[in-house]
């Protein structure tokens, strides 16, 4: 229950008072047709005394129009309930939607970086993603069926007592076994869909690949379309074959419980029938008595399915509020101590570090020392480290042995944001924004300490941006409608201009000059000499390739 409590209060979260108004709308609609039942009893037993005593319709001197304007208009209010209703539930999905999605990109940022490189942890984000912007709302859904089955079935109890309590227990032991069925597939499904997490993802993965711009040009080259799209199928057939034998197999048990259902209408209508043949009942309590048995079937139908549902959603909201109890290791200490305003030296001292899972240290006892005025090159091979020196000055990961220093100050002492706002780095694998070049170089607008143009000269993309259509405003990529694209090497300049914006004083830069030709890359190597006194500059490189 714990679960669909949270559940409930994150609906309410959302929008209270579209939250309150479908309680409200919910429970109208429950009441409304049981008075309406009750009126159209009035009005038949009205019309066959009227018809037995005079033999035709006395509709000036009796109720009978009296009863049919109260139910019309009985009819018309729950219809406008129902279309207020519609209308409040499609407020309630969206701002659910906007909600939920807030609460999984937060939980994504504040996460740490060895959560990316574990395939469990993707599993689990995968299965919040799938279920979180409808399972709340469904529970409020079925919480909501549940109370309304249970007003509509307390007036049809009501209603039928007055024939006989075993019609009662006939109607209600006669939706049990369905109960049962729809119980044990809402446990099925849950358990197939989390047993074959990584296939879905897989279906994703090759979907994406066939669709996605980034790698058009490779499989058009190398014709890896066949191949991803029979893998594809492949893992497709997979699910769709168990799915549809799971399916065959609870569409038989649903057939059998549709019997005993049927069998119990038959008796319990026969019965009504041979008590309204001797005189026992009024036409008007039988067509009252046998609607409020049909309808009240229809409302235990909907109990157990509300019941079902919940047990269902239960079970799937879980995968949200599991990777919403995932809990960040990178964390600022309780006491944190500011990052001095003057950094004059960063530090790894006899590190070594392993990334989640692998069974190999990719930095073992290693040590390094790099000082203003100073540009500390790291060359070497593939594989060597050299990156995962940059993520762990910038603590996106904390080593398992040896400490990160700044001036001599271990780096789990400051709050990792203030730490990371001191440093501006240029990843080798840098990312392009589908965003104007304004918002590419300054994201955050306010984070910036150097004007744009200033840091587009430093980064040898002037020239670029005063090409482009709208300048510094122009859209990059072909992802949008008025997009310019860029080459590689443009697009590495721009990510610097990004590293630079800052004026921070540690930059770190992992391989600057993939993507440069010689002219920026002697430009890079100018603004470098120009930067050094002032700054910590830490260059990894593969070779030496920079002037």
């Amino acid at each position: 229950m714990k679960n669909l409590w949270k559940a409930l209060m994150m609906v309410r979260c959302c929008n209270r008072r579209s939250f309150w108004l479908r309680v409200l709308y919910v429970t109208l609609q429950s009441v409304l047709p049981l008075v309406n039942l009750y009126l159209l009893k009035l009005m038949i037993d009205a019309v066959t005394m009227a018809v037995s005593s005079r033999g035709e319709i006395p509709l000036g001197a009796s109720h009978v129009q009296h009863y049919l304007l109260a139910m019309c208009g009985v009819f018309l209010l729950n219809r406008v309930v129902s279309a207020l209703n519609a209308v409040n539930n499609d407020v309630l999905s969206q701002r659910l939607i906007d909600y939920v999605s807030d609460l999984l990109q937060r939980q994504s940022a504040r996460l740490d970086m060895q959560y990316y490189d574990n395939p469990a942890y993707h599993d689990t984000f995968h299965r919040a993603q799938q279920e979180a912007s409808f399972r709340p709302l469904q529970i409020l859904t079925n919480f909501m069926a549940l109370g309304g089955s249970l007003i509509s079935i307390a007036g049809v109890v009501v209603m039928l007592a007055a024939a006989s309590w075993w019609v009662i227990v006939v109607m209600i032991v006669a939706v049990l076994p369905g109960f049962a069925v729809r119980l044990f597939k809402a446990r099925r499904i849950y358990r197939f869909r989390r047993e074959n997490t990584q296939l879905y993802r897989r279906t994703t993965y090759f979907g994406a690949l066939l669709t996605a711009r980034e790698a058009a040009k490779e499989i058009r080259s190398f014709n890896l379309a066949p191949l991803f799209r029979a893998r594809f199928v492949d893992a497709r057939r997979q699910l769709v074959g168990q799915l549809l034998s799971i399916s065959r197999r609870l569409g038989t048990l649903d057939v059998l419980c549709g019997v005993i259902e049927a069998a119990a209408m038959f008796g319990v209508v026969s019965l009504l029938i041979s008590e309204a043949y001797v005189g026992a009942i009024t036409l008007g309590s039988f067509v009252m008595l046998f609607e409020a048995f049909r309808r009240g079937q229809g409302y235990l139908s909907s109990l157990v399915g509300g019941i079902a549902g919940l047990y269902d959603n239960r079970l799937f909201v879980g995968n949200l509020f599991e990777f919403l109890s995932l809990k960040p290791t990178i964390l600022a200490p309780d006491e944190p101590l500011p990052v001095p305003d003057e950094i004059t030296e960063v530090e790894l001292r006899d590190v070594t570090f392993r990334y989640p899972d692998m069974n190999r240290d990719v930095l073992s006892h290693f040590s390094l020392r790099a000082r203003r005025g100073e540009i500390t090159r790291i060359d070497g091979r593939n594989g060597f480290g050299k990156s995962t020196v940059i993520k762990l000055l910038l603590r996106l990961y904390d080593p398992q042995q040896g400490t990160v220093l700044v001036n001599g100050i271990d780096i789990r002492r400051f709050r990792p944001d203030e730490l990371r706002a001191r440093m501006g780095v240029l990843f080798q694998d840098f990312v392009r924004y589908s965003l104007t070049v304004a918002d590419n170089i300054q994201p955050l607008g306010h984070s910036a300490t150097q004007p744009l143009s200033h840091s587009l000269r430093l980064a040898g993309a002037q020239p670029i941006v005063d090409r482009l259509p709208q300048g510094e405003h122009t859209l990059l990529g072909r992802l949008f409608d008025g997009g310019s694209e860029l080459s590689m090497g443009q697009w590495q300049r721009i990510a610097l201009a990004r590293a630079l914006a800052t004026d921070a004083p540690v930059l770190l830069l992992d391989e600057p000059t993939a993507w440069l030709d010689a002219d920026a890359r002697h430009h890079l190597h100018e603004t470098l000499c120009a930067l050094e006194p002032k700054k910590i500059i830490l260059l990894i490189t593969h070779s030496q390739n920079l002037e």
